[in-house]
């Protein structure tokens, strides 16, 4: 009997300290800086391009705009300022806070800049300042996310990649729905400077934390003159690595066929036949709430099974995501076919998402935070977005929806494969990183299941 009571009482306590770290300050953090990280992108998106249409700009003018999210892929390249140059005066503050402050006041900046242009009056302008918004806005998820990876403890990487998601995903729709309502009220202008303010959160949060404790630990004080060091330092630190390559490999492959698969769904919908209404309750309301509780489970199961038994679930659930959306298009249309390929779809990105980003930032060296991470982030979606503006409409022509999707579930195989190979022979744990070390907990071990 008493061991029977024991054990119930390690089960609760083993759930309360799977829910425990949302509640901590550093998970919290992480939920205002993904808030502040949010915005400047849904600006730039939906907002800009609702804003160009009602001013009558043309189509295809509207649709050149995506150039200006071309900086977002691009940001590994100057990743490295924000680890190696130490700012003048404001310095002081700490690396990571001061950075978050001066950057944090240029995407406000850019913000009131986007908000007072005419692009009715000058285009190339308007162009131009969305641009430098996308700039800044770059800039700031390297300095966010490298606060955060940094603030984080490692067992609270799960679920504080899971906040960060939480805050990104109400950050981007709040600032958008503001610029919509204030925008209905009081014009576009307005609208722009009103939302400037969801830069503060991440600022406010830098400021009361104060400098990353972990960083405080591992990062030596640097001058200009080691800039080179600062330039070639993360490359060189992660290709020193056991399986290093290994792990360069399984970035670059193992979202492949999510990646093509994704940007694919309404032009499936569209064939099938479902109307806007249906895609608007589905896709949209049903496909937003699975992936809140994938979002969540992913953060669960993260602190109980451990990373990399986490990571190799999530793997194994994008695959069949995948296969999910064979099978509608095999039976064609059909609502409740439609909810249950969404709804799993975004489960299995909600709590990937969430896994993955742990173990990415878990790979990340304290020293050369912001441009490891960078570089990782950026190889982890280049492939597959080549991929898809490459070869996914002529691979539907060619095969068939049916097919096109059986590929990418083909696809998402060598990932899994490499990954539980690297799990089998050690590799994910020699190549990790001191972010996911250093500090309490430790991402290498596995939690008792």
């Amino acid at each position: 009997m008493a061991e029977t009571i024991d054990a119930g009482g390690d089960e609760r306590r083993s759930t309360w300290e799977s829910i425990k770290p949302y509640l901590e300050k550093e998970s919290l953090a992480s939920f205002f800086l993904g808030v502040s990280s949010g915005f400047p992108f849904a600006l730039l998106a939906a907002t800009l391009t609702t804003r160009l249409a009602q001013d009558g700009i043309e189509k295809s003018t509207v649709t050149a705009f995506t150039l200006a999210f071309l900086v977002y892929n691009l940001k590994f390249l100057w990743a490295w300022v924000i680890d190696g140059v130490r700012l003048p005066v404001i310095g002081r503050l700490g690396q990571r806070v001061s950075w978050m402050i001066v950057v944090g006041l240029l995407v406000m900046a850019a913000t009131v800049n986007l908000a007072l242009v005419d692009p009715s009056a000058d285009i190339v302008w308007t162009a131009t300042s969305a641009v430098l918004l996308g700039l800044a806005g770059a800039t700031f998820d390297i300095v966010i996310d490298a606060y955060r990876i940094e603030t984080l403890k490692p067992y609270q990487l799960g679920t504080g990649s899971g906040m960060s998601q939480y805050g990104w995903r109400i950050g981007a729709a709040a600032a958008g729905a503001l610029a919509l309502v204030v925008a209905a009220r009081m014009g576009w202008e307005a609208a722009y400077i009103a939302c400037a303010v969801f830069a503060l959160p991440a600022m406010l949060t830098a400021l009361i934390l104060g400098e990353p404790a972990r960083r405080k630990v591992v990062a030596a004080r640097r001058g200009m003159g080691e800039m080179w060091q600062s330039i070639s330092g993360p490359f060189v630190e992660f290709f020193r690595r056991n399986g290093a390559w290994l792990v360069l490999l399984f970035i670059l492959v193992h979202k492949i066929g999510d990646t093509l698969a994704n940007l694919t769904f309404r032009l499936l919908f569209d064939d099938l036949g479902f109307t806007n209404d249906e895609i608007a309750i589905y896709d949209i309301g049903v496909g937003f709430w699975a992936l809140i509780v994938g979002v969540f489970v992913g953060g669960i199961l993260y602190a109980r099974l451990g990373l990399k038994r986490s990571v190799l679930i999530a793997l194994i659930l994008m695959a069949i995501s995948n296969l999910s959306f064979a099978g509608l298009a095999a039976i064609g249309k059909s609502n409740l076919g439609m909810a249950g390929a969404i709804g799993f779809e975004n489960f299995a990105s909600g709590y990937g998402g969430v896994v993955v980003v742990a173990y990415f930032s878990a790979l990340c060296d304290l020293r050369f935070t912001a441009a490891q991470y960078a570089l990782i982030s950026a190889g982890a979606s280049i492939v597959g977005r080549l991929l898809t503006g490459t070869t996914a409409g002529s691979l539907i022509e060619t095969f068939g929806y049916v097919d096109f999707y059986l590929l990418t579930t083909v696809l998402a195989l060598p990932g899994i494969v490499l990954f539980w190979w690297m799990m089998r022979t050690g590799l994910v744990d020699a190549a990790m990183g001191t972010a996911g070390e250093v500090g309490e907990g430790d991402a290498r071990a596995d939690p008792p299941v």
